[in-house]
């Protein structure tokens, strides 16, 4: 709709103040057809708002009439599910609930100084939105520094069901979990609520142009319609697309997951046979399992943005871990429970049998045998919290009204507090055995050092402390265990740790009757970047392990991408002669494509480029690494060397040298290493290449993890190295092209191709 047919109409909440007079007088000077109505007006409907073509509340002044708000949600609804657009700006982002537009309304209001310049960060998934038009970068400053200004944001929250189009640019910082511009979808209307950087009083040249660019864009994207006239994928603007748009109000059914996923499948840094989120923040795995013939990841989920706060949980299915499809968002913080702050990590569990009640005669596989306990957090509190499962999809956990089913952290330790929690005491592993239900959580105790303690009940709601089943109360041994798990094997038991730095394995045996555990050996299970795993049983008795593979380029990268996080392989891990043993699942096979070498290649000093490329890439080779001084693989090469990996065997250790791999110098270009000097000769290594991953296997025992950023297209060569090799080293290898666990409608590329685009990020 162009500017000059658009009829505006302007609520105000009484007498206008300075910067609402400022914003009035903006919008005559930019409309023609512009009239003031009272929100009093509204409430007594003597205003009809269906007139208007969109209307905006822009609010400086505190609102001092909030019945009269109240009462004009009957209209305002009406309005907007019948069609109509409305844009709220600064304090009247935070009226979103007295509106009825969301439960959730922003958790920081008020007046702040403005100390550098600020406006909207803007999410790169929505970077074609029509509010985003004429701009050519992410990151804007609306309103200058100076004086005082009003705010609205969430913080500590996130709406229950609005999308967040951007969070806040603050002079030259990224602040992503100050969330400012979120867009809701009404019936057939849309409102966009705008917290901070509408300032129509103060600007300068400089910002003039963007807040009046933004401003306008936004009034004219709500007079047309809204979402029903929006981008989909691709940035195709036709109502016959509204289904595939993706700013259809907050993301968390499958379908609109899917399609952020297929928004980013262009980015050479996702994956083709890693688990990753559809958009957004992927952290811990949770609750996995297999149950009624489907395996089942949830993970830590921030649908925010991509970055760690206001965490749900995300969920990912799969028949046979070979093809996996987003499922709904499975659990979502409770605005009035002890999980408004986030549901943290936690476990599911089948209660097979009638423990205490909790089954009766309800079908097998139809979720009602299935139990979460997890970590609820609220004003620096972190307690355990029950659910269970809706149906057999396990689409949606319900929580249980008791909740939290623990109080408090144990008196009789001293649990250690911290800036941000109370008490350091979360993430939970629960498991039934001789009658019954037994839960480790992990902990920090002050002056001591990362604990795990112990609790058993009857009916998975009155928990008994038992005590500390492990304290890491020798030399350095992390401040705080996150991520307990134990896990059983005829040949000894494993309880794994995170200690903020590495995954512990202690391997030893658990007592029941005492609920402690003595340990007999440690070991770190991948010393790159792996974390937080957690596990699950296959059918056939395997002990499937996943872990988050953090990133390692800057918050501002991620935001650029979109998205933050993936997951390991799936590991077989068992306990054999006193050590851990990890292999990848051997489903991952059948992910194979095609074979691009197969043969043994004889090195003399140097590298030689192998006829064979690539970034979905399983490399199996089996080398002696006494023939040489340094021998390994290279991987992600570009044809004239300015980029490339190299995975080598050098002084006992595997070696992930990252320093060329990426020209971008925003990532972490530190090696990664893992001791090999006590397995036996030769070396049997599997490294997988998977757009940004390396992940390496050596004999069945040690495992490797680093994540690399190469900036080239062409960066897919493979070739060996040699260092030192005086007779020559042999390498049998064999190079494998590997296919996409995603449905073909959400791949990036078919495989084996290395064209791949990726957003270019702001400089």
């Amino acid at each position: 709709m162009d500017e000059e047919d658009l009829r505006v109409g302007l609520l105000v909440a009484g007498a206008a103040g300075p910067g609402e007079t400022a914003a009035r007088n903006w919008c005559r000077e930019r409309f023609a057809d512009v009239e003031t109505a009272s929100l009093a007006a509204v409430a007594d409907g003597s205003v009809d708002l269906d007139r208007f073509d969109v209307c905006w509340w822009h609010a400086v002044e505190p609102v001092t009439n909030p019945r009269t708000v109240a009462a004009c949600e009957p209209a305002v609804t009406d309005y907007v599910e019948s069609g109509g657009g409305l844009l709220l700006s600064a304090r009247a982002m935070g009226q979103v609930a007295a509106l009825g537009i969301d439960e959730v309304a922003p958790d920081a209001t008020g007046t702040e100084a403005v100390h550098e310049p600020v406006g909207p960060l803007w999410k790169s998934v929505y970077a074609d939105h029509p509010a985003h038009e004429d701009f050519e970068t992410l990151r804007h400053h609306t309103r200058p520094a100076g004086e005082e200004a009003p705010f609205a944001r969430y913080e500590d929250v996130l709406p229950a069901t609005g999308d967040v189009l951007a969070s806040t640019h603050r002079g030259a910082d990224d602040v992503p979990h100050e969330v400012t511009t979120v867009s809701w979808r009404r019936g057939a209307g849309t409102v966009v609520g705008v917290g901070v950087g509408l300032d129509f009083e103060r600007a300068d040249d400089h910002t003039r142009a963007k807040r009046d660019r933004l401003t306008g864009n936004l009034l004219r994207f709500l007079a047309d319609g809204g979402a029903d006239e929006t981008v989909g994928i691709g940035g195709v603007a036709d109502p016959e697309t509204a289904a595939t748009a993706l700013t259809t109000g907050r993301p968390h059914d499958a379908e609109t997951l899917a399609r952020h996923r297929a928004a980013l499948a262009g980015d050479r840094h996702r994956t083709s046979f890693h688990l990753s989120p559809p958009a957004n923040w992927l952290n811990d795995p949770n609750g996995c399992l297999h149950y009624d013939g489907q395996y089942h990841v949830f993970y830590q989920y921030n649908p925010g943005g991509p970055y760690h706060e206001t965490i749900h949980w995300g969920h990912l299915v799969s028949d046979d871990l070979l093809t996996w499809r987003d499922a709904p968002v499975a659990l979502t913080p409770d605005p009035g429970g002890p999980d408004r702050d986030g549901c943290w990590s936690g476990c599911a569990f089948v209660t097979d049998e009638d423990h205490a009640g909790w089954r009766t005669d309800a079908p097998a596989g139809d979720g009602s045998d299935v139990r979460i306990l997890y970590t609820g957090g609220r004003e620096g509190w972190q307690l355990p919290c029950l659910g269970s499962a809706v149906d057999g999809d396990l689409s949606r956990f319900e929580t249980d009204p008791a909740n939290p089913v623990i109080d408090d952290p144990p008196a009789a330790l001293d649990v250690l507090t911290t800036e941000h929690w109370n008490g350091e005491f979360r993430d939970h592993c629960a498991w039934f055995a001789d009658g019954w239900w037994y839960q480790l959580i992990g902990a920090g105790l002050e002056d001591v050092g990362g604990a795990v303690v112990c609790y058993r009940s009857r009916d998975l709601r009155e928990w008994e402390y038992l005590g500390p089943s492990l304290v890491g109360d020798w030399e350095d041994p992390g401040t705080v265990w996150e991520c307990p798990e134990l896990l059983r094997f005829a040949d000894g038991d494993l309880l794994h740790v995170s200690n903020y730095e590495d995954v512990v394995g202690f391997v030893g045996e658990w007592d029941g009757e005492t609920g402690t555990f003595e340990r007999e050996s440690a070991e770190v299970l991948d010393p790159g970047e792996f974390y937080a795993p957690q596990s699950l049983e296959t059918p056939d008795g395997r002990t499937l392990m996943f872990g988050w593979i953090k990133e390692a380029r800057t918050v501002r990268r991620q935001w650029d991408a979109g998205w933050s996080g993936l997951m390991s392989l799936p590991r077989e891990v068992s306990v054999a002669d006193g050590e851990v043993r990890q292999r990848p699942a051997r489903e991952i096979r059948d992910r194979r494509e095609a074979t691009l070498f197969d043969g043994t290649v004889s090195l003399a000093d140097g590298r030689e480029l192998l006829d064979a490329e690539g970034d979905a890439l399983e490399i199996e080779a089996t080398v002696d690494p006494e023939a040489a001084d340094a021998v390994g693989v290279v991987v992600r090469l570009s044809p004239d060397g300015a980029e490339s990996t190299q995975l080598k065997l050098v002084d006992g250790r595997l070696v992930l040298d990252r320093t060329g791999s990426s020209l971008d110098r925003e990532v972490n270009d530190h090696p990664v290493s893992v001791s090999v000097e006590d397995l036996e000769r030769p070396l049997d290594l599997r490294i997988f290449v998977d757009g940004s991953v390396v992940e390496a296997f050596v004999n069945g025992r040690r495992c490797l993890t680093g994540r690399i950023y190469p900036t080239r297209h062409d960066a897919t060569g493979v070739g060996l190295l040699a260092d030192g090799a005086s007779e020559g080293v042999d390498v049998d290898l064999t190079v494998h092209a590997m296919g996409s666990i995603w449905p073909a409608e959400l791949r990036g590329r078919d495989p084996g191709d290395p064209a791949r685009t990726v957003p270019e990020a702001d400089d």
